[in-house]
């Protein structure tokens, strides 16, 4: 087990950042911090992603590990290491992605939704998988792939709310990812990030309870 896996155990909850403007990232990600939430994915999708991760990794040191989602192919890979990811999420399986984190010493958490595909990413070096999308197919879906899969850590990400977040660990899942529930984007424009800092607080407690 990597050490960025085991924070990942320990804490429970990645928060996904997607979309963000850059001159709110730091302040919403200070604000997720100071609500007991440490572990940070920002989309490469969003714009300016690898400068954030960079500047993260140099403002938060130890304090935040800070990685790269929606990483689709090896370039964009690449590219997240470059920047100083310490993990590297994907919404798909690419084989080659796996290999080139595992060379340089990155984990990859991949996007799998079948049992085959999960089984065909922990083959190929996957230390966890994150099943997605969740929010369609439920908490009930990991329960039954766990049952089988159980020696395979797996996040769900999607639909996790206050109300079901932990139904989702009481079905298996390792940690879950979380995108808008947690990291509001109205409330981040508005600069209510004592509003932020008070939901991860909130989940933060919720997963730490189970």
């Amino acid at each position: 087990m990597s050490q960025m896996l085991d924070r990942l155990m320990q804490e429970k909850v990645v928060a996904i950042f997607r979309f963000i403007e850059d001159q709110y990232a730091d302040q919403a990600a200070q604000a997720l911090l100071d609500g007991g939430i440490s572990m940070m994915e920002i989309t490469l999708n969003t714009e300016g992603a690898t400068g954030m991760i960079s500047r993260w990794r140099e403002k938060f040191g130890a304090e935040a590990a800070v990685g790269a989602g929606t990483v689709l192919d090896l370039d964009m890979a690449k590219e997240a290491v470059a920047a100083g990811s310490q993990f590297i999420i994907s919404p798909n399986l690419d084989e080659a992605v796996i290999a080139y984190g595992y060379e340089n010493g990155v984990p990859v958490w991949p996007g799998c939704m079948t049992p085959t595909e999960i089984v065909r990413a922990w083959k190929a070096g996957a230390e966890a998988v994150k099943v997605f999308p969740m929010a369609t197919l439920g908490w009930k879906y990991l329960a039954e792939i766990r049952a089988p899969l159980n020696n395979i850590p797996m996040m769900g990400t999607g639909g996790v709310d206050l109300d079901n977040i932990k139904d989702y660990f009481k079905a298996g899942a390792c940690a879950v990812g979380m995108g808008s529930k947690l990291v509001n984007l109205d409330w981040v424009r508005e600069g209510r990030f004592d509003l932020l800092t008070e939901r991860a607080r909130q989940f933060a407690d919720a997963a730490k309870s189970v």
